[in-house]
């Protein structure tokens, strides 16, 4: 049989982009004027590494506006349904240049948004009054910072280049997403998971720092570098760059990683090996100080991948018992399979359930393939997933192949997308699986007649690692989910605009039915996740239970991330349709 499993695959084209990916932010001008440097703790960070070429001074930036060639092709992000008409799109390489873009649009008042990869689900850089688009994809060094003992990585850099970069030099990596064209700005900003997160938890749990170019409330622009450290006296700034999402408090021009339990100046575990080894005697760099071995800040690279991918047809044999089986049995494994530590967190897995007219669905099954005993987890996963269905597979294929191949190669994630560039996307945490009344309607969606081949529901393994970490230690509050849920459509024409976005917006307010069309924080669901940004939440339309948007989004965090907005962009300059909005009042925000 001819292996079917890329188009297959293909089908999550948008969600390869989409599975991880980035809520590119937005942001907007006023008047002000002069720049300053305000590095708090960093000392001479941003000159460092200007002269080492971390930066690139040498390019740009490049002013494109109407008229010029490349204007269209700039002008539009990912999701195709929107085409921004900026007056300018400043392209940048280098903070400097950042600051002076930002300086300009507050001095002209030109509303200002930014963008890194462009992945965006909805149009915050295609508004129609941003006059101004800071287009950031020039600046993608990733290197190793020997001064902070953090790998240091620009907001264009693509997810594959990171993984690369850490790959090639050191052997680490972080446990962001699967798609390799996703730009890292938005994406880290957002509280980024992928593949190994049931491991290591959120790529925002070894966040060390950011950069970040704000605009005080006299219009001055300045560069805060801010670091999780307890005496940082902008660690409120580092805060709210854990999952407050891209847009809101400035543009971040770097990120610095490095996993918390490794300590760069004495000897320590390997991150995430469990492990005991320490690390070795490599040298000394002054009297009594240990080298530190960057191979030991981050987690280590799998070696190579376990690949597990089943269909199912969708024809007689797949009733409606059978299929709500499948899922009842997905959520179900996850729910007694996610606690931190246990075997069942080196499992990432996908069960992506196409519409009836797409002719099959799929479970993708991803993990290290050197976990002890890794066939026997996973064919014990497939036994509990497909206990009691009825149904066999049309097609299962398991291969091994090197780690960097799936995350980086160019294409995965991305093919097809010329021909299908037009998305909606809908979100929800799970605390617990699906109700059988909720599957029983997320049957009925995807066998109706409105319901197109590329529409699907997706539920996604989450939890695990991301668990141990307290729900206030970061903007990301949904730390007991076990899984993540997301309603898509894809589709190529304008034409057909109206039709697929009334789909699945039935689709996921029908299955939310009981808690006003939006998945309320309770025992089932918890909310929704920003770097998958939905307006709808926002639209009473649509969210008809009296909870606002931003609680589904943010939770109990959302107050402390309103003063931070206050302290750091009181003009309000960085804004879109699901910004966080400053307090009325700015009083100290409290620290953790």
């Amino acid at each position: 049989m001819t292996w079917s499993g890329r188009d297959v695959f293909n089908r999550r084209t948008l969600l390869g982009t989409v599975g991880a990916v980035a809520a590119d932010g937005a942001a907007t001008g006023l008047t002000g004027s002069p720049t300053a440097l305000d590095a708090g703790a960093a000392g001479s960070d941003r000159a460092r590494f200007d002269r080492a070429g971390f930066d690139r001074a040498g390019f740009g930036p490049v002013s494109v506006r109407p008229g010029d060639s490349r204007y269209t092709s700039l002008a539009r992000g990912n999701n195709w349904r929107f085409v921004g008409r900026p007056e300018e799109i400043r392209v940048v390489g280098s903070t400097d240049q950042v600051v002076r873009a930002v300086s300009d649009a507050v001095r002209s008042g030109r509303r200002i948004a930014v963008r890194s990869g462009g992945h965006c689900f909805e149009g915050f850089t295609a508004d129609p009054a941003v006059r101004m688009l800071l287009d950031l994809s020039p600046m993608d060094a990733v290197g190793y910072d020997g001064e902070r003992s953090a790998f240091a990585v620009q907001p264009g850099a693509t997810l594959g280049q990171v993984y690369r970069a850490l790959f090639a030099g050191w052997g680490v990596t972080i446990p962001a997403g699967g798609c390799p064209e996703v730009g890292a700005g938005g994406h880290f900003a957002g509280g980024g998971y992928g593949p190994l997160s049931r491991r290591y938890g959120s790529v925002v749990d070894h966040l060390y720092g950011v950069e970040v170019v704000v605009v005080g409330r006299d219009g001055t622009v300045r560069v805060v570098v801010a670091t999780r450290e307890p005496n940082d006296p902008h660690r409120d700034l580092w805060w709210a760059h854990t999952g407050g999402g891209g847009g809101n408090f400035g543009v971040v021009t770097r990120y610095w990683l490095r996993s918390p339990g490794a300590d760069p100046t004495a000897p320590g575990k390997r991150p995430g090996t469990g492990g005991t080894g320490r690390v070795p005697d490599s040298g000394v760099t002054g009297a009594g100080t240990r080298a530190v071995d960057p191979a030991r800040l981050l987690p280590p690279t799998p070696r190579e991948l376990l690949e597990c991918v089943i269909t199912w047809a969708w024809d007689e044999r797949m009733t409606e018992r059978a299929f709500t089986t499948l899922l009842r049995n997905f959520g179900s494994w996850h729910e007694h399979n996610s606690a931190p530590g246990s075997p069942g967190t080196g499992l990432y897995a996908i069960l992506a359930a196409a519409h009836r007219s797409a002719g099959s669905f799929y479970l993708a099954v991803q993990a290290d393939a050197d976990i002890p005993q890794v066939n026997v987890l996973v064919d014990d996963f497939v036994s509990a997933v497909t206990a009691g269905s009825g149904v066999e597979p049309s097609f299962d294929v398991r291969r091994t192949m090197p780690w960097l191949h799936r995350l980086t190669w160019p294409g995965t994630g991305q093919a097809g997308d010329v021909i299908t560039r037009r998305y909606k996307i809908k979100a929800a945490y799970l605390r617990r699986p699906f109700t059988d009344t909720q599957l029983s309607t997320i049957h009925r969606h995807l066998t109706d007649s409105t319901g197109g081949p590329t529409g699907a529901l997706e539920l996604i393994g989450y939890g695990g690692q991301v668990n141990t970490v307290p729900p206030e230690a970061t903007a990301v509050a949904q730390r007991d989910a076990i899984m993540k849920a997301d309603f898509h459509t894809v589709w190529a024409d304008a034409s057909d605009d109206r039709a697929n976005l009334a789909w699945v917006r039935a689709f996921y307010r029908d299955v939310h039915a009981d808690t006003g069309g939006v998945p309320v924080p309770g025992e089932v669901s918890d909310g929704s996740y920003i770097n998958y940004p939905d307006i709808d939440l926002a639209d009473p339309t649509w969210n008809t239970s009296g909870i606002p948007w931003h609680t589904l989004y943010y939770k109990g965090n959302y107050p402390r991330l309103q003063q931070i907005k206050a302290r750091y962009d009181p003009r309000n300059v960085f804004r879109h349709t699901l910004a966080v909005e400053a307090a009325p009042t700015a009083p100290q925000p409290r620290r953790t």
